[in-house]
């Protein structure tokens, strides 16, 4: 089948170029492996998932949210917003699509993909003038190698499987990972009856959700140094100084580390309480594992039933698409800085991997479908 652009991918990266590109009236195809759209947000989130940050900076391009939305939404308010914008731009995925390979022909000046049909088994072929990588930087989850992980007795998983802690009630659970995510499963968990413990291995700024929409308002008219010193300040007088907790501050402002190594800020829901009150633990970095013995930097051990690894993610686009070089590095993410991350050659584009959220997801669409319009009309 051949067809202008193809977007592998149908999360909210693929749903929103598919929607600009059909409001320039641009043909387009997308191929997704799972039987729906947003997979990541449907099975493999967890149920207390809210959005974190307002809802102007998490709008899909050409369909902000209705009236009466919270500024804050949570996950099933998201996943209906999807349903609409799929109805509304008339999106059709072609789910079952597993893509195993993406090469370019510079004979015919197109790109060549397979992707194999999971219902039927069968290898299916298509051509575009364009390729569009939807499929974002939270592809595949990440659990990193410990020694004696294998050996340990009860039950490991990485977050993207964890819904909720109703059946960790009086289990002895640790969280790896301190990111939104970690510390958002280690307070559910302890809501839950688990007796929790979280891994911090860095130092990390703490912040509440309503500072970080006052530090993205504030972008948009003075220097992120002074956003980041108003925001740290805000954070000491909440919070005080959470050293003695095992969360030490970084030297670096939250809005300035997020730009530069794209590490964000936790914005609490709670979590913090709790450690200050002892009914959460915060332990260092694990340096091995025996049987259900998890080993840790500061010399001590504890028995543990679970092990949740929120871990991050990782890019799996190496494993399909070939002659990359230009558009992506050994791991999979864009090889140019944001905001120029991406534009590839020969057609090449991806949208999702610029660590900015449904924000940069919205920026990065509008400008592919923008920049094929332009090379189109050209023709």
């Amino acid at each position: 089948m051949e067809e202008v652009v193809i977007i592998v991918g149908a999360g909210p990266s693929g749903l929103a170029t598919s929607a600009c590109l059909n409001v320039l009236s641009i043909p387009n195809i997308i191929l997704e492996r799972e039987d729906c759209f947003a997979s990541l947000w449907k099975k493999r989130s967890y149920d207390r998932l809210k959005l974190h940050l307002g809802k102007q900076f998490c709008q899909l391009p050409h369909m902000p949210y209705p009236p009466g939305t919270p500024t804050f939404i949570p996950k099933a308010g998201f996943l209906q917003y999807l349903e609409d914008y799929v109805s509304h731009f008339q999106i059709n995925p072609r789910y079952h699509r597993f893509v195993e390979s993406a090469s370019y022909d510079k004979v015919v000046g197109k790109w060549h993909i397979v992707a194999k049909n999971t219902l039927s088994d069968e290898l299916e072929v298509y051509l575009g003038k364009f390729l569009v990588v939807a499929t974002g930087e939270n592809s595949e989850g990440l659990i990193p190698k410990i020694p004696g992980l294998d050996s340990f007795g009860g039950e490991f998983m990485h977050c993207s499987n964890y819904k909720n802690g109703k059946r960790f009630t009086n289990k002895e659970v640790l969280v790896v990972g301190c990111g939104n995510s970690g510390m958002e499963i280690a307070y559910d968990l302890w809501d839950h009856g688990a007796v929790t413990s979280v891994v911090v291995r860095n130092p990390v700024h703490v912040v509440t959700k309503e500072m970080v929409l006052l530090g993205m308002f504030l972008l948009k008219y003075i220097p992120c140094k002074v956003v980041d010193y108003v925001t740290v300040s805000l954070a000491k007088l909440i919070y005080g100084d959470l050293s003695s907790y095992g969360l030490p501050r970084p030297s670096e402002g939250p809005f300035y580390l997020k730009d530069v190594t794209r590490s964000s800020p936790i914005i609490d829901v709670g979590t913090i309480e709790k450690i200050k009150k002892g009914e959460i633990q915060v332990v260092p970095t694990i340096t091995k594992i025996e049987g259900d013995y998890v080993y840790f930097s500061d010399g001590k051990m504890n028995r543990f039933d679970a092990i949740i690894f929120a871990t991050g993610y990782k890019s799996t686009v190496l494993k399909w698409l070939k002659e990359s070089e230009d558009l992506f590095n050994e791991d999979g993410m864009p090889k140019k800085s944001f905001p120029n991350h991406w534009n590839g050659e020969n057609g090449l584009y991806c949208v999702g991997f610029a660590s900015r959220g449904l924000f940069g997801i919205a920026r990065d669409a509008e400008h592919i479908a923008n920049h094929i319009s332009g090379v189109v009309s050209r023709k």
